[in-house]
């Protein structure tokens, strides 16, 4: 992936985690200390190369192994909602809610560029209490000129974590 994922996590998500790391592709978080849990997030692919639609989250023990997997959905969590109605993307319509990484290095700019990170950020922290008890609060969205206001999700809990 040419995704320059260091940046992703640290713009767009700004998560609470003060012992993180990027290997990869994949953001490794000991979101509390002295406990052999690591959190793993990496992006969700689709069926097709090089699109992602959302994160994926994984508990590891390091004798276990994946203790559990959720996918945080992009769509459900606004993540594009401005984008794609810019765009004039709805749900069901090729691109939406999607991120596609095969444009970027043709444009030079990220293929998250204009993402907002706020939904996935809260989802991402709740996520991480179940496990992680001592898990900090999110830290404050960054505030945006001209922010509009997202659309709500359609699912009943609001865009709470989808587990797989």
């Amino acid at each position: 992936m040419s995704l320059q994922i260091e940046q992703f996590f640290d713009d767009v998500l700004a998560l609470p985690f003060d012992d993180h790391t990027v290997v990869g592709n994949s953001y490794y978080a000991t979101p509390q200390p002295g406990s052999p849990l690591r959190l793993r997030i990496d992006f969700a692919p689709t069926i097709r190369h090089g699109e992602y639609d959302g994160l994926r989250l994984r508990v590891i023990h390091p004798d276990q192994g994946v203790i559990d997997t959720a996918i945080l959905p992009f769509a459900d969590h606004g993540t594009f909602a401005r984008r794609d109605a810019a765009r004039d993307l709805t749900a069901g319509r090729d691109g939406h809610g999607v991120l596609r990484d095969w444009h970027s290095t043709r444009s030079g700019e990220p293929p998250w560029k204009g993402a907002e990170g706020t939904g996935l950020r809260r989802a991402i922290t709740q996520y991480a209490r179940i496990w992680f008890p001592d898990t900090p609060a999110p830290a404050p969205a960054r505030p945006a000129t001209a922010r509009a206001a997202l659309p709500k999700p359609a699912t009943a809990a609001g865009g709470a974590v989808r587990t797989r």
